[in-house]
């Protein structure tokens, strides 16, 4: 689980590539969902959609609420 003051010390370009690698992961879970219909941890789904919710308003916090 990320942190909120540590999102806020990284710079934007480190928070757009793990924005992206969030995205990535939860692609794969979700397509491994689809194909098994079951998980071994399907409590990592929901935390990294968090996650990538917590590293999204770090980002508009840096952009001063500019989309």
């Amino acid at each position: 689980m990320l942190k909120v003051e540590e999102l806020k010390k990284q710079g934007k370009e480190e928070l757009i590539t793990l924005y992206q690698d969030l995205c990535k992961e939860i692609y794969g879970l979700k397509c491994e969902l689809r194909m098994t219909r079951k998980t071994e941890k399907p409590h990592l789904l929901r935390e990294k959609k968090k996650d990538r919710a917590r590293v999204l308003t770090a980002l508009q916090q840096k952009n001063g609420g500019k989309a």
